[in-house]
């Protein structure tokens, strides 16, 4: 275990050294903070995702800290690539020991009666499809030795509703929760875990990926809550917080969790 002092806490972290992790959407948010605190806990990370310079600043910062990084070009709902991106990693290193499928997208938000099926298609091939392959993949590099698979969900579709126009983007994430449950339980003879993490508000990029159309106007229903949607600290929460959950799944201390779902939204989803 790593000691890690800050002005804020004493914090102990689980020892991934020598392990290797694959994450998908690592160039920015949960995925980018993720895999710097992997590699500063002694992983070899995979970085998947849209080549940007995001991805090379990612793959820099864990570089400049001493840690060791590859990068794959990734669209995780096509099958061919995310092949591509398991087979490098196995190329590199010769084992895989964690995936983190968080990739993901809001897409068009839209009332259901004007979604457009291609858009519908466009947030469930993203975020469900390429969950699935990210598993799929995962499999056979993890059924000798076992291993960890934490997927990012939300508390959208298995907590909240009421963000209106999400309807893809609620389903898919439910989608995931199940998937991840029936996958834990099918995986479990080789010890491979799979647990979902479900976010709140984080301070990421994803709405860059996010298109609201005007006819959300027509479905919005007036709520008000208390001063602040986050009751714990009144404020989205930080990427490194999420990525602290899961380096805790990637790690020996949670091994007896798996097909589990693990709420990190600052009681969000409890108003």
């Amino acid at each position: 275990m790593t000691i890690q002092t800050s002005h804020k806490a004493l914090m102990i972290l689980p020892d991934l050294k020598d392990k290797v992790a694959l994450i998908t959407g690592a160039g920015s948010g949960i995925g980018r903070a993720t895999a710097v605190l992997l590699a500063r806990q002694g992983m070899k990370v995979c970085l998947a995702d849209l080549k940007d310079e995001r991805l090379e600043e990612t793959k820099q910062e864990i570089a400049s800290a001493g840690g060791q990084a590859i990068t794959v070009d990734i669209d995780v709902s096509d099958p061919g690539r995310v092949a591509q991106a398991f087979e490098q990693v196995a190329k590199t290193w010769g084992q895989l020991d964690m995936v983190f499928a968080n990739a993901g997208i809001n897409g068009v938000l839209a009332p259901i009666e004007d979604m457009e099926p291609e858009d519908w298609d466009r947030t469930l091939s993203v975020n469900l499809k390429g969950t699935f392959l990210c598993v799929k993949h995962a499999i056979p590099n993890m059924r000798e030795n076992g291993g960890s698979i934490v997927i990012t969900s939300s508390i959208n579709g298995s907590r909240a509703f009421s963000n209106f126009g999400m309807s893809a983007y609620s389903s898919s994430k439910a989608g995931q929760v199940a998937f991840a449950k029936m996958a834990a339980l099918e995986l479990a003879q080789y010890r491979i875990r799979v647990n979902v993490i479900c976010p709140g508000s984080i301070k990421t990029n994803i709405g860059e990926n996010t298109q609201p159309t005007p006819e959300l106007e027509k479905i919005k229903i007036p709520v008000k809550y208390p001063e602040g949607s986050q009751p714990l600290e009144h404020a989205p929460g930080q990427p490194e917080q999420v990525a602290h959950l899961v380096a805790f799944l990637a790690s020996d201390a949670s091994s007896h969790i798996t097909g589990t779902e693990l709420f990190i939204d600052g009681a969000e989803s409890l108003l």
